[in-house]
């Protein structure tokens, strides 16, 4: 039995192995949504279930969730071919296998100890651009997978160590960016070289055998406090309804909807009322409807530690053909947008039953925006980037302000480096007043960003949601304001006709784009609020008069006394 202190020293050991590894790509990607805002994860994985066993703290949570079943997608492959080799590394962005959609590309490497599997090291990214028929891949009017990028199944990259020059040959001929796409591609191929490097090193201070017994134990450890933590929640079911807008195909809205039932120590989560599959790319594979579950309930049970354990005591019901169980060739590319909503009604379920540990949602949309067009020499360029938004109210405090979406710790491309990369200039860069949900804690203020171009002309995808459905309050508290997005043409700024998503608009040099992204919802009743707390929100222009008349206007009324005294 291994005792607790080597127990926690090979917990950080291990966790910082995965967390260098995430470093090593940032720090050598070409592509802004990898180096700077950190659209990937790293980690290890079990040699036979594919089993999260450890993840890095600096990449997208719900990457971790997913690469479980990537990671078995590799497993099954390499027991049917027989041919798995160490120095053996596999490529692949099958979203429905791997999750995610098929910008994300997975790189896994089998890790060899004495002769014998060990464990799998995993990489994943955000590439730049995938091919389809919408630069930057997040194409609002897919309808079919083929139409958001190049599909690769799991195949060999190296084999024993040497590298496939035609598989390389094949992405780079079927990206818009193939200088970005090679950039990436090495730096997760040097990022697994750095695990192995550093795995070795670990298991030669302490040996395969202890090495495994701490992955069992920090397992069965993460599982033993989630039964302990369910079972202070009140037995019974609690639902919760939450709404996209639509699926950028049908102008309809699209319900995702959850049954929470807690019995004892175990949880089900049940979304067999959410919508059937769409014809558009707002569906999702199960294995990322349950990698979004795993992320939310890291969020409310944050003293767990983070492997496969989380989910053992946990029952995830979702039916086939359902919006959140899509198979191919179903679209998938905006994937973002279901998860956040998955985990805006988890939040509300748990509001229900606890709101003691619960949270108002955050904004619920990336506003994942691609701007492509030519520059003056003929080079193409691509600027795909997302954006951010105000976070919920909590039994703590008001919510973050311009923070990036829950589902990840992502942050937001910095203004200088959209600027020095892509022909564009921001005209304006802002907290955006009155867009958190009032409550006893206010949501967190959403942003304003105005984008002017500076090249002849441009293409404007927009792939959003919350156009048409707030972020919704918990414990009393108020819903945040809407996503809106508009466009400059000759006549003046329009807005899409489906509220958040549009495709194939033009602008000229000297023309503006505008996202104004949502709050965070409230907590609590809003006549509960400090009036001083008020005071401070007028004071910093979080809130105008006119919001905090309508919103608190106990507090309202009793400043104005006070300022006529």
């Amino acid at each position: 039995m291994i005792d607790p202190v080597t127990l926690a020293v090979l917990k950080g050991r291990l966790e910082q192995l995965a967390d260098e590894m995430d470093a090593t790509l940032f720090r050598s990607a070409f592509n802004p949504i990898i180096a700077e805002a950190h659209d990937a994860s790293h980690g290890l994985y079990h040699r036979d279930t594919g089993a999260t066993l450890v993840q890095g703290k600096s990449g997208l949570p719900v990457f971790v969730g997913v690469m479980a079943f990537a990671v078995k997608a590799v497993i099954d492959k390499a027991r049917r071919d027989g041919d798995l080799g160490d120095g053996d590394v596999y490529i692949f962005n099958d979203p429905y296998d791997g999750g995610t959609h098929l910008s994300d590309f997975k790189l896994v490497r089998p890790y060899f100890r004495d002769g014998g599997l060990f464990c799998y090291l995993a990489s994943v990214g955000h590439w730049h651009d995938v091919g389809g028929n919408v630069p930057g891949n997040y194409n609002p009017a897919a309808t079919e997978s083929y139409q958001e990028g190049m599909h690769i199944p799991p195949v060999k990259l190296c084999v024993k160590g040497t590298l496939r020059q035609d598989i390389v040959d094949i992405l780079q001929a079927n990206s818009r960016q193939p200088g970005s796409l090679y950039g990436d591609l090495n730096g997760q191929l040097n990022a697994l070289d750095l695990g192995v490097r550093r795995l070795d090193a670990l298991l030669d201070a302490y040996g395969a055998a202890v090495i495994e017994e701490a992955f069992a134990e920090l397992t069965a450890r993460a599982a033993q406090l989630m039964r302990a933590n369910i079972a202070e929640l009140p037995d019974g079911t609690f639902s919760c309804d939450d709404f996209l807008d639509n699926d950028g195909i049908i102008d309809r809205p699209l319900k995702i909807a959850l049954d929470l039932r807690k019995t004892g120590d175990r949880l089900t989560l049940d979304f067999s009322r959410s919508a059937p599959g769409c014809a558009g790319p707002v569906n999702i594979a199960r294995s990322t409807a349950i990698a979004a579950c795993y992320v939310t309930l890291k969020h409310v049970f944050q003293d767990v530690p983070a492997n496969a354990g989380v989910l053992e005591p946990i029952d995830i019901v979702i039916p086939d053909g359902s919006i959140l169980a899509a198979t191919a060739p179903k679209p998938v590319g905006g994937y973002t947008e279901t998860i956040l909503r998955i985990g805006d009604v988890i939040f509300g379920a748990l509001a229900k039953a606890a709101p003691e540990r619960s949270n108002g949602p955050a904004y619920g949309t990336i506003n994942a925006l691609s701007l492509a067009g030519h520059r003056h020499d003929g080079r193409r360029w691509v600027m795909f980037s997302f954006f951010g938004g105000g976070h919920g109210g909590h039994p703590e405090g008001d919510g973050l302000n311009h923070g990036n979406a829950p589902i990840s710790t992502a942050t937001i491309p910095p203004i200088e480096i959209l600027e020095a990369a892509y022909p564009v200039m921001f005209t304006q860069w802002a907290l955006r007043p009155d867009s958190g949900g009032p409550g006893e804690h206010r949501g967190g203020l959403g942003a304003i960003y105005e984008i002017e171009l500076l090249e002849e002309n441009a293409e404007v995808f927009l792939f959003g949601e919350r156009g048409r459905f707030p972020p919704r309050g918990v414990a009393g508290g108020g819903d945040a304001a809407l996503n809106r997005f508009l466009f400059e043409q000759d006549d003046g700024f329009h807005e899409p006709p489906m509220a958040s998503k549009i495709v194939g608009v033009t602008i000229k040099c000297g023309q503006h784009v505008r996202i104004e992204s949502p709050g965070g919802g409230g907590y609590g009743a809003a006549e509960r609020r400090d009036p001083a707390a008020v005071a401070a929100d007028l004071r910093l222009g979080y809130i105008t008069a006119e919001a905090a008349a309508r919103d608190y206007p106990a507090a309202a009324d009793a400043l104005r006394r006070r300022a006529a005294e």
